[in-house]
């Protein structure tokens, strides 16, 4: 049996001081475990960490391809307190410098979302989901 667990995602940088400032400006703060060439953010249930992609894929056994310049196939989401906060979030992350999908709008599901790239195209979701249950720390427990 293989615990139902995710503790920490890596993205694979293709430029990890263009990407690390990015997440700097959103004023998320690095853990002491980051170094010059890997950067980890903790956040309120995930290590999201930055690593550089070609040593990512080595220590994967798998060979590079070329840099996406699109969708890749994964999204993140940022889970908020609030329908407003979905909009200030979106702010600040516009002022960060990405590049804004989809602006904030009321979803049919109920609850209130929007979608950035940041500079490497990874595609995030800011989100409030009116069922959402959060513990704590701001870890999401259901929705």
């Amino acid at each position: 049996m293989v615990k139902q667990r995710i503790s920490l995602i890596t993205i694979g940088a293709f430029d990890l001081p263009m990407l690390r400032s990015f997440y700097q400006k959103l004023g998320w703060v690095e853990t002491a475990f980051s170094s010059d060439s890997y950067a980890a953010f903790q956040t309120a249930g995930v290590m999201l960490t930055l690593f550089p992609v070609e040593e990512l894929a080595n220590d994967a056994g798998i060979t590079l391809e070329k840099k996406p310049e699109k969708f890749h196939g994964v999204t993140f989401a940022i889970n908020v307190d609030s329908a407003e906060e979905v909009d200030q979030t979106m702010d600040a992350i516009k002022e960060a410098g990405a590049t804004i999908l989809r602006k904030p709008s009321d979803a049919f599901w109920g609850g209130r979302t929007a979608y950035f790239a940041d500079p490497e195209n990874n595609i995030w979701e800011v989100a409030w989901n009116p069922s959402a249950v959060f513990d704590e720390r701001g870890a999401m427990l259901t929705f």
